[in-house]
């Protein structure tokens, strides 16, 4: 009888555990409005979202939708992600610029264009627009950049969106388009592979991170993109994640672990993971950022091809 308590007792902790695995999906550069009439004038990376009931919180660069000339067609792709029950909008610049380069004035007025529509668009479906995440992670070059944007954005009501983990899938996209405008299928489905096998690595390499830094799993929050990749991946992606003992949660939860509530220590423009903003010692840092997964091999090839 005492083995079959402990047992019971091992399950219900080993249990416990694993529902401590919770992570957040964010997707940058929304709407994708340059493959949307190839795509037959329908989001592939949506369609994917509404059979997956996942939470995802969208980054909006307004911009996109006067980048072709399907203006009337663009703004109800953004519509359409917005009025989803599952989706939390949030902004993303107008433009897409980098806020070191840019300056506070140019930059603060491209937070302002960027929310113009999405703002009577969340309205529309009751849903409030309070979440902003900097281009290229870029929150200024030094601290008083960054200590003038972080005041902007709390005077507009602004939370600036943090991530923990992130795979560079911008790159793996690149190769995928490459190879399926080349016909080489066959590629295509190796890249794809190969970011979601990186992309789990990803997950794997954080999380130990954590639980060495703070004892236990916290909310990640990841980062991507709307790109082909991800409507061709997502849905594989999430499987996986769910079998390694995830759930998924919207930003909201995610934000209230207290984790998010450090003094960030990086005062640089670099896009990192926050799990390294966090940190004190810029050794310490280092050393693990050079332990990260590699995808050297598929980095060099993505110079090379854009070269071409």
């Amino acid at each position: 009888m005492n083995r079959l308590i402990v047992t019971i007792l091992s399950l219900i902790l080993c249990q416990h555990i694993h529902a401590q695995k919770q992570v957040a999906i964010t997707i940058d550069d929304i709407p994708n409005t340059t493959i949307y009439p190839e795509n037959g004038f329908r989001s592939r990376l949506l369609s994917k979202l509404d059979s997956l009931s996942v939470p995802v919180t969208v980054f909006i660069n307004e911009g996109l939708i006067y980048n072709t000339e399907f203006v009337p067609e663009n703004t109800d792709l953004l519509e359409q992600w917005i009025k989803r029950d599952y989706v939390t909008p949030g902004n993303h610049t107008f433009s897409h610029l980098r806020y070191s380069d840019a300056g506070f004035d140019v930059f603060t007025a491209d937070i302002s264009k960027g929310d113009s529509l999405s703002r009577k668009l969340a309205e529309k479906y009751h849903k409030p627009l309070k979440y902003f995440r900097f281009p290229y992670n870029d929150l200024g070059k030094d601290s008083l950049q960054q200590m003038k944007i972080q005041t902007f954005l709390s005077e507009n009501s602004y939370i600036s969106t943090p991530f923990t983990i992130e795979s560079s899938d911008w790159v793996f996209n690149f190769l995928y388009e490459y190879y399926l405008k080349q016909g080489d299928t066959t590629e295509a489905q190796k890249t794809a592979a190969l970011y979601i096998a990186k992309t789990l690595e990803y997950f794997d390499f954080f999380d130990s991170i954590t639980q060495m830094q703070y004892g236990r799993s916290v909310n990640q929050i990841y980062l991507c993109h709307d790109n082909s990749l991800n409507a061709c991946c997502i849905g594989i992606l999430i499987q996986h994640l769910k079998e390694k003992g995830y759930s998924f949660i919207s930003l909201d939860e995610a934000m209230k672990d207290e984790v998010y509530s450090q003094p960030e220590q990086y005062t640089g423009k670099w896009g990192f993971s926050w799990v390294y903003r966090w940190m004190s010692d810029k050794n310490e840092r280092q050393s693990l950022m050079q332990k990260e997964p590699d995808i050297t091999d598929i980095y060099e090839l993505y110079q090379n091809l854009r070269k071409k």
